[in-house]
This record gives C-alpha cells, sequence and structure tokens, in this order.
C-alpha cells in the first residue's frame, strides 16, 4: 500500500478544512467496518457484565460489593483512562494506539476469563477498562480523517445504529452466554468471545487501518491523569467498600480528600495554562456556566442510569429468581424504547434543543414512577407471585423512549456553549464524566439497594428496590431542574 494512501494526517481530514483535491483513503469503509467492531467490542463488554454479576459471585466468592466492582472497575478505569487515550493519539499516532489497546483488551479479556478470585478479576477488569480507552478515542478521529464531505455523514450513519443495536444486545447476548455454559465455561464465555473477535480487529486493523497523525501534537499532562484518577478513586473506593466495612472514619476521609484532589487538579490545569503548556482540561470550560451545568446534568444522568440498570438487573435475579437471559430480556423493552427515543431525540433536536431533553427527562422520570407501581405489593416468588420479564414492560419501555430522547442531543445541546477550539477538549472531559458518573452510580446506589435488602437470611428485596426506583426518579427531576443551565439549542456539527 503507498505512503499516499497509508498516512493521513488530521489537519487535511475534516470536511471543512481537507483541499477538494486531496484523495480520500481508498480502504475507507472497510477500515470502517473494522473501528465499528473493535467500538461494538467494547460497547458490549460495558454492558455485558450485568447480567453476568450475580453468577461471578457465585462462581468466585467475595462480598456483594465483588458485583459492583466487576461493573465500577472497569468504567472507572474507562474513565481516567479517556482523559489521556485521545490525546495519546495525537502523540503516537491513532492506528498504533487503536491497536494497541485492542491488543491490551483482547489479552485482559483472557485473563478476566481466567480470574479464579473476586481479586483478580477486578484487577483485570481495571486494565481491560485501560486498554479500552486508550482504543476507543481513536475511532472517531479515524473516521474523521478518512471521510469527507457527505461521506463522513454516511460513515456516522452506519456507526450510531450500530452502537445502537450493541447497547440493546448487550445484556441478551451476555445472559444467552451465561445460560447456555458453552462448552462448561458459564460467565467466562462473556469475556472469551473476545478472544477471536479481537484478534480479527487487529489483524485487520493492521492491514486496513490507516495511520493518522496530528502535525503539531500536544504535550501529554502527566501529573494532571494522576490528580483525575486519584480524586475518581476516592469517591468509588469508598463508596463501594463503606457498607461492607460499617462506614468506618475512613470512608468520609476519602469522601473529603477527592475533593481536595479535584481542586489541586483545577489549580495545576490554570497553572499549566499559564506557563503555556497543554493542560489535559481547558481550564476556561469551567467559566462557562451552560458546560458547568452540563457536567452536572452528565453525571447524574448517566450515574442514575447505570445504577438503576444494575440494580433491576440484580432484583430480578436475586428476588425473582430470573435466569441471566430473563434477566436481560426483561430489559429489552427499555432498550426499544431507547431506540425510538433515540431517533425522535436526534431528528427533533435541531429544531427544538433542550426542549427535547427536558421532554425525555420527563417521560424516563414518568416511567420510572409507572415501574414503582408496578413494584408496589409485586408478590415475590415464594409468596404466590410468578413475575415474568415482561411484567415491567410498561415502566421501562417509557423510561427507554425518555432515556434515548435525552441521549442523542444531550452532547451536542452542551457543546453549543464551547468555542470551535475549545469542542475537542470539552468532548473529551464529557466522556470521561458519562463514565465517572457511570462508576459513581454503580457505586452509590448498589451500595443503597443492598442497605436496603437487610440480612441476606431474610431479605426486603421489594422494600430495596422500590425505595432505589423512587431514588433514580428523584435523581432524573434534578437533572431536569439543571438542565435549564444548558443551552437553548443543540450544535448542528456534533454527531
Amino acid at each position: 500500500m503507498g505512503e499516499e494512501t497509508a498516512m493521513v494526517t488530521e489537519t487535511t481530514a475534516r470536511a471543512d478544512t481537507a483541499p477538494p483535491d486531496t484523495p480520500a483513503y481508498r480502504l475507507r469503509w472497510a477500515a470502517l467496518a473494522v473501528l465499528i467492531v473493535a467500538e461494538i467490542m467494547d460497547l458490549l463488554d460495558a454492558t455485558i457484565v450485568n447480567v453476568a454479576a450475580p453468577g461471578i459471585r457465585a462462581s468466585i466468592g467475595g462480598g456483594l460489593s465483588t458485583i459492583q466492582w466487576v461493573v465500577a472497575a472497569y468504567t472507572l478505569a474507562l474513565a481516567i483512562g479517556l482523559m489521556i487515550g485521545g490525546r495519546l493519539g495525537d502523540i503516537l499516532g491513532r492506528k498504533r494506539m487503536f491497536l494497541i489497546g485492542a491488543a491490551g483488551f483482547t489479552i485482559f479479556s483472557a485473563v478476566c476469563a481466567a480470574a479464579n478470585g473476586p481479586a483478580m478479576l477486578i484487577g483485570a477488569r481495571f486494565v481491560q477498562g485501560l486498554f479500552g480507552a486508550v482504543m476507543i478515542p481513536q475511532v472517531l478521529g479515524l473516521i474523521r480523517a478518512m471521510f469527507r464531505g457527505k461521506e463522513a455523514g454516511a460513515a456516522m450513519g452506519v456507526f450510531g445504529p450500530a452502537m445502537g443495536l450493541a447497547a440493546m444486545g448487550g445484556p441478551l447476548l451476555g445472559g444467552w452466554l451465561v445460560d447456555a455454559d458453552l462448552f462448561g465455561t458459564g460467565w467466562r464465555a462473556i469475556f472469551l468471545i473476545n478472544i477471536p473477535v479481537g484478534l480479527v480487529v487487529i489483524l485487520a486493523g493492521v492491514k486496513l487501518v490507516p495511520e493518522v497523525r496530528q502535525p503539531a501534537p500536544p504535550r501529554l499532562d502527566a501529573i494532571g491523569a494522576v490528580l483525575a484518577a486519584l480524586g475518581a478513586f476516592l469517591v468509588v473506593f469508598p463508596l463501594v467498600q463503606g457498607r461492607e466495612e460499617d462506614w468506618p472514619a475512613w470512608t468520609f476521609v476519602s469522601l473529603g480528600a477527592s475533593v481536595l484532589a479535584f481542586a489541586v487538579f483545577g489549580f495545576h490545569q490554570v497553572r499549566r495554562r499559564r506557563k503555556g503548556r497543554d493542560p489535559l482540561v481547558e481550564p476556561a470550560l469551567f467559566r462557562r456556566r451552560e458546560f458547568v451545568g452540563g457536567v452536572l446534568v452528565t453525571t447524574i444522568f448517566f450515574g442514575a442510569m447505570v445504577g438503576f440498570m444494575l440494580v433491576f438487573n440484580l432484583f430480578g435475579q436475586m428476588a425473582l429468581h430470573f435466569t441471566a437471559f430473563e434477566a436481560g430480556l426483561s430489559l429489552a423493552p427499555w432498550s426499544l424504547g431507547t431506540a425510538i427515543g433515540a431517533v425522535a431525540g436526534g431528528g427533533l433536536a435541531a429544531k427544538l434543543g433542550r426542549h427535547v431533553m427536558h421532554a425525555g427527562l420527563a417521560i424516563m422520570t414518568g416511567g420510572l414512577l409507572l415501574l414503582w407501581n408496578t413494584l408496589d405489593g409485586l408478590p415475590l416468588p415464594g409468596t404466590g407471585g410468578d413475575p415474568t420479564p415482561w411484567t415491567f414492560t410498561l415502566g421501562t419501555g417509557v423510561s427507554g423512549l425518555g432515556m434515548g430522547m435525552v441521549f442523542a442531543p444531550l452532547f451536542a445541546i452542551i457543546l453549543n456553549a464551547v468555542d470551535d477550539a475549545e469542542i475537542g477538549s470539552a468532548s473529551g472531559v464529557l466522556t470521561s464524566i458519562q463514565q465517572f458518573g457511570g462508576a459513581a452510580g454503580t457505586a452509590a446506589l448498589g451500595t443503597l439497594f443492598f442497605e436496603l435488602i437487610g440480612p441476606m437470611d431474610r431479605p426486603d428485596f421489594g422494600h430495596a428496590v422500590q425505595v432505589t426506583v423512587l431514588v433514580c426518579a428523584g435523581l432524573f427531576a434534578v437533572t431536569f431542574l439543571l438542565g435549564f443551565l444548558l443551552p437553548k439549542k443543540a450544535r448542528a456539527d456534533v454527531h
């Protein structure tokens, strides 16, 4: 393959800056297929574990916090790693970092599958998440580099629905793999499936994906990355471990120290900018009220959403005795509603802006109240009840519809508050905050649910899930109010 097709520079990659006579990368559609498969592999791994978590704990032991850590370790690593993953692609080349991320992700999927105890699995999940954070940011950069003009829109038109289908299919695929117990692998199959897929991505990526470099790459802020990681860890760790340790003093000290760590991080970013160095996060972003509001909305929205999905899955398996597949099936109306809501929200966002988001949040809150009503007085197995995965269809379907209407335009609305020169940094912050919110929500809402269950010899699952659902509805209501801080219109050039 000639150098003219194997190398693309980002300054000539974007549709608005590429000279019209610059030839497009010849193998761009084949390369797009590789990138989509890699993204699906990562997205499935983020959603597939929820339905397998109870079975994992039953197999390898550990306390109830093991369930939270199996999910939160991955999202916490993503939150930390995404802050520097894109920057590494700028510095070292997007193809190189994409392949390194895919290789590490595949290797540590195998380590997860081989785990013989909670510590090994949680550690492997964290490292797997870090490699995922190296791989993921390169994908959109490579797509922007390979496609121009109308083809860029067509490429994103393929990419977006593929991600939506992966998100919908994750719980179902995870449940099926666990229940099928292929070759006696049980829950380990959800990680083993990544190995052949990862190998295909790596081998095809070497041949098909072009190298993309930034002519004047920024410098990496390693100190800033460590400070941000420390702050995030000091929040999530005590929220997960505090309940099992009976909330000792160190848990509150840790939460207080997280505030200090984030403050030092902010000071460090301002200092780097004043010295003319590249900060990890552009400090000017946090002088914009709309962007700060967007950070709060993103944290609470994704925290409540991810936390709810974990708790609802646990309730299905622990209280209703659903199989892993049935637990995934109980969320199918949510996924279908999300797909419909995303199409509707994305189409209306250009005209209605944040009104679409507010409508989605109101619908989502209403759906959770419908779900609460279904749960109220629901007879559990052993007390004359025989709920099925379809018992909750109305509440979960309506909630999913609202979620899609929020999710589709959210980042485009928030990014309308920033200048063109800041959009890269702002996008990176929001993506990291999305993952941090998910980790914090898993920790906080999972802990609340386990706390309310009470002693496991006489658990009160009904009360625990009802209170958790009401808390989630309250969080979405708070998000609705915070939404008034956001720009009224969505940014047109954000997909």
